[in-house]
């Protein structure tokens, strides 16, 4: 039973937000109602001030605004909704009006809400010799303002250029109360599948698990620790820029170098300057960490949108905002690489089995069902890369064959984003082949330990064992005894 609310959801300003699930393209028109039903149960449940303002928002624009204009209206006072915004604002699946509002979302214009930070500024940092703060806000965004400073830390040393980052005033609160709606709004989607007569997905553990993830964009002393263990992993990259962090953060309140550039999705450049920018962003959020795991596993930016990443006027990228990672085991990255093996093999076992150490599996038989399904795709021509991993990943949790943890759930979710940016940074770049490079040279390197490690040792080259390529070099008759049986099957099916 859902409780009464003072809005009326039928009429009134708010009857054009419902009105979201027309943006969705026609291929998914069947989902339409569910998506109005999820935002008619998820604005009920906030407070009544919340609500207030809400409306007040919506009436405060034009009659003539459109459905897209409201919709950014509301996702700017509810930061769950401004970061599923964020998300999925290079998804192509979108129309392209609808993924350039939701773009706005990755970096709001600066307002005059420096008046509301700067007492929390004031009882944080305090009276710093030499430091003068900037009378605006420099941007906004979910759930924080960037604030920028000048400081001289001596009379003789030239300035350092800075921002502070701090919380947005009464998010935490906001946060937090819309945090706890989502759990029981995963519960009440699933519910009205059935209602609809869409399949039974398993949106309670999905929206769970986000809203674990997004309370800590709020934890700045972490994402501070993230920042120094980025330092860390990029400091051999020369044309990676991690901000550098300033002596005087708090838990509160982030200081950091400021970092001076245009979103990387700019097209600034020709288009071959494009392409190798596109090249340097999957090499640094995605090869990088991947190929270079050790026993410590890789650590990943989980929150890629074009706002927090930045081309730099000496063309280096520049990764900020790191409230959100995620780090994969060195077990799971290991486990990816047989997925990808077993698919070329067209080994439905050893996918299964790679399936099996990445998550959970519910239902043998449905795993087995996706697994066979991917596997005739490769044989017809599909490259076993991300994006066929990732879509047999979607499928087995979407259908609750499989659960798979937090920090795989985050990856995946990273890699959406990230696929959508690089694609709107340069459409002649594809990830699987940056990916496929830096692999091969990651096992080139590895080449000359083999000689001194165990058969059975992955530590080095590619998250392969040399017992890995025997067995690889062993299995070559049975793939190609697959490939063609597999065919001859599909063939006297189809006759």
């Amino acid at each position: 039973m859902i409780p009464e609310s003072p809005i009326d959801h039928r009429s009134g300003p708010l009857a054009m937000l419902l009105q979201l699930s027309e943006l969705l393209p026609a291929n998914y028109a069947e989902y339409r109602p569910l998506v109005a039903d999820g935002l008619s149960f998820f604005l009920q449940r906030l407070s009544p001030l919340r609500q207030q303002a809400i409306v007040a928002a919506q009436l405060a624009l034009p009659g003539t605004a459109s459905r897209e204009q409201r919709v950014l209206g509301l996702f700017r006072l509810c930061p769950t909704l401004h970061k599923l915004g964020q998300v999925v604002a290079h998804d192509r699946r979108l129309s392209i009006d609808l993924r350039q509002r939701l773009q706005e979302l990755e970096t709001l214009a600066a307002t005059d809400s420096l008046a509301a930070v700067r007492p929390l500024l004031d009882r944080e940092v305090g009276r710093v010799a030499g430091l003068q703060v900037g009378r605006r806000t420099l941007a906004e965004g979910s759930v924080a303002v960037v604030v920028p400073f000048v400081w001289r830390q001596a009379k003789d040393t030239a300035p350092q250029r800075g921002v502070f980052k701090v919380l947005r005033p009464g998010v935490q609160d906001r946060l937090e109360e819309e945090l706890a709606i989502w759990p029981a709004l995963g519960t009440f989607l699933e519910e009205r599948c059935a209602c609809h007569g869409l399949p039974v997905l398993d949106y309670g553990n999905t929206l769970e698990t986000v809203a674990r993830l997004l309370a800590n964009e709020v934890r700045l002393d972490q994402e501070q620790a993230h920042l120094r263990q980025a330092a860390d992993l990029y400091a051999r990259s020369p044309d990676i820029l991690i901000p550098r962090l300033l002596p005087f953060c708090t838990p509160f309140v982030t200081a950091m170098e400021r970092v001076d550039g245009c979103k990387v999705t700019h097209q600034d450049l020709p288009a071959g300057e494009m392409r190798r920018r596109a090249d340097r962003l999957i090499r640094a959020l995605l090869a990088q960490p991947f190929w270079g795991s050790d026993e410590a596993g890789a650590m990943f930016h989980a929150d890629p949108h074009a706002g927090n990443l930045l081309a730099t006027p000496d063309g280096r990228l520049a990764i900020i905002d790191w409230a959100l990672t995620t780090r994969l085991t060195k077990p799971q990255c290991e486990a990816v690489v047989q997925l990808v093996l077993g698919a070329v093999t067209l080994n439905e076992r050893r996918v299964c089995g790679a399936i099996s150490a990445l998550g959970q599996p519910l239902d043998e038989a449905r795993v087995q069902g996706a697994v066979s399904e991917a596997i005739r795709q490769v044989r017809c021509g599909c490259f076993p890369g991300f994006d066929w991993m990732t879509s047999l990943m979607d499928k087995l949790a979407s259908t609750s064959a499989v659960r798979f943890p937090e920090e795989v759930a985050l990856f995946r979710k990273a890699l959406l984003t990230l696929s959508g940016v690089v694609a709107d940074v340069s459409e002649q770049k594809a990830m699987d082949g940056v990916l496929v490079r830096h692999g091969a040279a990651q096992f080139l390197r590895g080449l000359l330990w083999r000689p001194w490690t165990w058969a059975d040792s992955r530590a080095v080259g590619a998250h392969l064992s040399t017992a890995d390529l025997v067995g690889l070099w062993a299995d070559l008759p049975a793939t190609t005894l697959r490939f063609w049986t597999g065919d001859r099957g599909a063939g006297l099916t189809a006759h």
